[in-house]
């Protein structure tokens, strides 16, 4: 293996091969004749830790032996003779660094970005520094970059990227991990160079995709006992297509483009890589295919000439790949799932590969139906668990009160009060939470909590409320605070929030896999806050999200380790006898290279930093040793995302073009074929999601016991019995209510009882001088009554701007009714009994006048439209009702007596009266009518009917989803049923 060469010593695994496990099976074979020593004098380094441990796990399945000496690419700067390489700065502590230096650009420049993305571009910052240490760009070759911009635009970035130049001057003192990281491979070139190492150094499994690595794989190469071992070399590929690869605008997007690189750096051709020894690939005939199909673009018109040689092997090649292009993702997640469980039926060991996050949980939901977990090497991230999502409900403390929603998130959080007694405080969490939904406010405060404590008698109530009065209120601060100290303020914010009202109680919060890296998190951010500037809550808000959401959570307990879901990174060193690749659509396989806020693309090359297309490549890279890397492949895509169509990944595209113009050749054949077998799974998902049809729910009119049937309604109610007694039943019989919204809302009820209230005020504040009833003091009680009562500002706003509109037409209609009658009760209650019937009428009047002659003139306010006379004498017969009870019960302390008008004030846009039509209907009339309908509603036979005269077609009820409304309409037959017990 290393015998003496003239040229550098370059190995290249072929496409789909197994990398670990040939890697070590060569490495046994080329020492099996040598002394055990032999072996573990190899000194083999390797790009992931993944690796390392498939490599470890290899050996150690025997037989037993002295072991080669595994370590990481980043392990070199830790041996003994780099001690004057000082160590690198952690990562956090240069993204607050720069975090001062994003916010001064920000305060300059407000249109750049919003002050939410802080950290984001504290972090690209960060990053593009990396790069242009890993590449060894200084700041003066950005500052060279001629663009011609004469927007003044270039000129603002250029100078504040000349603020990193204080960071690269002190990279020697204070480097980054890039940056020390090209200082530990410059030294080892040169030391090697005068002293090159008496053992053998194998560098196996990097691509050269970063500067540094690359001039490290260039060194080992060049060494007399060094090799490189690249995975996935496309052998296949003919030296004038190598010859193209050299320009990185044109071919950065290419599979092997960074071979090529390497190759230009050692100024060789592709001739010097050579095989591994004794590895083969899965498909030699694959192998071809694919790599014809990603030539690059210069040379496409290739196909036309190199294609039909393909001809032999085309099926052959295609013989175990399913194409899957669903309808939808669900779909895609579904078929996906099917074929996963098929191979665990099997024995067989399957992969998930892609990276679509959305779709790997869609598949895990799937596979979770079968009780199968598999194990997804992605984990989930960190500020999506719940000790993630625990700490950023505390933070939003920090910034301003909650609110009832946001209270009782956190109150309900299985972290809150975890170790101390949880019954009790879900108990109490309810009560609270019921209260509020009755009473308001949006944000309760202390007062509210007092006022709410006064009608709970509970054994826990007084230690719990001491402990909601400490963490949960009077918590935020509006001014900026030096970072360690929110930080500081937060953990022990959060701390004291999981243990509960209880003190001593054990601390669970950084408890299990989550809680240890969520802690790991927010120690990392403790121990380096000093280097941050001091920020407002809400940059800490921001700040704190964007840390959480760069880190994961992995677990590994009770997952099968059969099913098996993958990164894209992680397919280089697994294998398994199924792959499903997925997600292959543009813009998710490969994904859209991120916008950089700095440099674009042009100024990229100029300056000699990566492209944006550089993870385009490394995907492409990925995905052609994925494709090849077993006999039974599924490829698989959605033809539809979002309600939107999908465009197919570049290289899916390729390759069915590719075999779509091979039509002599069979490649249409077995293009077809591999479209087929998608099309028979997706008929398998279909049949499985197939159902027996279920005959839909009849228009129910439940028949209750005549005693179960409500012995008092309203005159508001007696409406919807009209309208639709199955609410009625509902709500009277079933004692089923809505639940009041937690954040109680400016709706049309409160907006009702608001400018109800300003009526009153107004015409008791002027009952002796009724001149002083003017639009201006109409409008003044409004703002009083207003800003009493209603705590949304743009609600005040929008019913002060109705008031103001009507307050002239109100003041010249109200001396008209003035000089009827005088006002004489307002919301005055009244009741009757209707015989013979054991049942009583209720009601209660806006208003009550009563003329000279002892006459009452009766007024309803409505904010929304009046009823016409003709809807009043049929359905909405509440003032009608009201006439008749004052005639024949009388209201308040008022005595009955005749009822002269009874009218609908309109307060809409278009204000107007709209009187009872009594002269149509007089007050017998309608006592009458009443009496006939309770009398119908207490006849044994009479059901509830469900939506029987709604006012409008899509009127929404409260009950329509009790009475599966949708499976029936207004025009199915009535379906009747006793119900309860009779």
């Amino acid at each position: 293996m290393f015998e003496p060469l003239d040229t550098p010593r370059i190995f290249g695994m072929p496409l789909g091969a197994d990398f670990p496990r040939e890697l070590v099976r060569g490495l046994l074979d080329a020492y099996a004749d040598q002394p055990p020593e032999a072996l573990a004098r190899v000194h083999l380094v390797v790009n992931t830790r993944r690796m390392a441990r498939r490599i470890r796990s290899l050996f150690d399945a025997g037989p037993a032996l002295l072991l080669p000496r595994i370590s990481l690419v980043t392990d070199f700067g830790e041996v003994f003779g780099l001690a004057d390489i000082p160590d690198p700065v952690p990562l956090l502590r240069r993204r607050l660094e720069l975090i001062t230096v994003v916010s001064a650009l920000l305060d300059q420049e407000p249109d750049l970005a919003p002050r939410a993305a802080l950290y984001d571009l504290s972090d690209s910052l960060a990053q593009l520094m990396d790069e242009m240490h890993g590449e060894g760009v200084t700041p003066d070759k950005i500052a060279q970059i001629d663009t011609n911009d004469q927007s003044g635009h270039w000129a603002r970035i250029k100078t504040f990227l000349g603020i990193l130049s204080p960071y690269f001057d002190a990279s020697s003192d204070a480097p980054d991990a890039e940056t020390r990281q090209r200082l530990v491979i410059e030294t080892y070139a040169q030391l090697w160079k005068d002293q090159p190492p008496d053992h053998p150094i194998i560098l196996a499994g990097s691509t050269g995709s970063r500067g540094a690595t690359r001039l490290l794989m260039k060194t080992v190469a060049q060494l007399p006992l060094g090799a490189v071992v690249l995975p996935g070399f496309d052998a296949d590929q003919p030296d004038h297509v190598w010859a193209k690869l050299d320009d990185p605008r044109t071919s950065e997007e290419h599979p092997q483009y960074r071979f090529a690189q390497l190759l230009s750096d050692l100024g060789a051709g592709p001739s010097i890589i050579r095989p591994w020894p004794g590895t083969e690939p899965v498909s030699p005939e694959r192998n071809r295919l694919v790599s014809l199909a990603l030539r690059p673009a210069p040379v496409t018109d290739e196909w036309l000439s190199h294609g039909p040689a393909l001809a032999p092997d085309i099926a052959p090649a295609t013989a175990g790949i399913t194409l899957l292009e669903a309808p939808s993702a669900r779909i895609e997640a579904l078929c996906i799932a099917m074929r996963l469980r098929e191979a665990v039926e099997h024995g067989q060991t399957a992969a998930l590969i892609t990276p679509d996050r959305t779709l790997t949980r869609r598949v895990a939901s799937a596979l979770d139906r079968w009780g199968i977990n598999p194990d997804d090497s992605a984990g989930v991230p960190l500020h999506h668990s719940a000790p993630g999502r625990f700490l950023r409900h505390v933070a939003e403390m920090l910034n301003a009160p909650l609110d009832a929603a946001q209270l009782l998130t956190l109150l309900k959080h299985p972290l809150t009060n975890m170790a101390g007694e949880r019954g009790p405080h879900l108990r109490l969490t309810r009560e609270l939470e019921l209260y509020l939904r009755r009473n308001g406010p949006p944000e309760p405060d202390l007062s509210t909590l007092e006022t709410w404590a006064a009608t709970v008698e509970d054994a826990y109530l007084d230690p719990w409320l001491d402990w909601l009065r400490s963490c949960f209120f009077n918590q935020s601060r509006l001014e900026a605070r030096p970072l360690s100290q929110i930080v500081d303020a937060h953990i022990a914010l959060a701390e004291a929030i999981s243990r509960g009202p209880d003190a001593n109680a054990p601390l669970r919060l950084w408890d299990e896999g989550a809680g240890r890296e969520a802690q790991k998190c927010v120690s990392n951010l403790a121990e380096n806050a000093e280097y941050g500037q001091a920020m407002r809550a809400l940059d800490y808000i921001n700040l704190f999200h964007a840390i959480l959401s760069r880190e994961t959570v992995r677990s590994q307990t009770d997952t099968d380790p059969r099913v098996l879901i993958w990164g894209t990174l992680e397919a280089r060193v697994q294998g398994a006898d199924l792959l499903i690749l997925s997600g292959l659509n543009e813009g998710t396989w490969p994904e859209t290279p991120p916008r950089d806020p700095w440099l674009n693309r042009e100024m990229r090359h100029q300056a000699g930093l990566l492209l944006p297309e550089r993870k385009i490549g490394l995907s492409a890279h990925d995905f052609q040793q994925a494709v090849t890397a077993t006999q039974t492949v599924w490829i698989t895509r959605a033809i539809r995302s979002d309600d939107a169509q999908t465009v197919p990944s570049r290289w899916l595209n390729r390759l069915t073009n590719l075999l779509q113009g091979l039509t002599e050749e069979g490649g249409a054949a077995a293009l077809d074929a591999m479209r087929q077998r998608g099309r028979d799974a997706l008929a398998l998902a279909e049949a499985f999601e197939a159902v027996a049809p279920t005959p839909s729910a009849r228009r129910p009119a439940p028949i209750p016991p005549v005693a179960a049937r409500p012995k008092e309604l309203s005159v508001t109610r007696i409406e919807k019995l009209i309208r639709d007694p199955y609410a009625i039943y509902a709500d009277k019989i079933l004692r089923l209510r809505p639940l009041d919204p937690l954040m109680k809302l400016p709706d049309a009820r409160l907006r009702g009882e608001v400018l109800h209230d300003v009526l009153e005020h107004a015409i008791k504040d002027t009952l002796e001088d009724p001149d002083a009833l003017t639009p201006d003091f109409l409008t003044q009680k409004t703002v009083s009554v207003l800003a009493e009562t209603v705590s949304w500002g743009e609600a005040r706003a929008l019913w002060f701007a109705r008031m103001a509109r009507i307050a002239a037409w109100f003041v010249e209609t109200e001396a008209i009714r003035r000089a009827l009658a005088r006002p004489s009760a307002f919301e005055e209650m009244a009741s009757a009994r209707v015989e013979p019937h054991d049942f009583t009428l209720t009601a209660k009047a806006d208003r009550i006048d009563i003329d000279a002659g002892g006459a009452l003139h009766i007024y309803d306010y409505k904010t929304g439209a009046p009823p016409s006379a003709k809807s009043q004498k049929a359905f909405e017969k509440q003032l009608l009702l009201e006439a008749a009870l004052a005639e024949r019960a009388g209201f308040g302390d008022l005595a009955p007596g005749p009822v002269a008008r009874a009218t609908f004030i309109g307060l809409t846009g278009d204000p107007r009266e709209v009187p009872a039509p009594l002269d149509e209907v007089p007050t017998g009339q309608t006592w009458a009518e009443l009496s006939d309908l309770i009398a119908r509603y207490l006849d044994p036979n009479q059901g509830y009917l469900s939506r029987r005269a709604m006012k409008t077609k899509d009127m929404a009820g409260d009950y329509d989803q009790l009475a599966r409304f949708g499976e029936w309409d207004i025009t199915d037959e009535a379906d009747p049923e006793r119900v309860g017990t009779w």
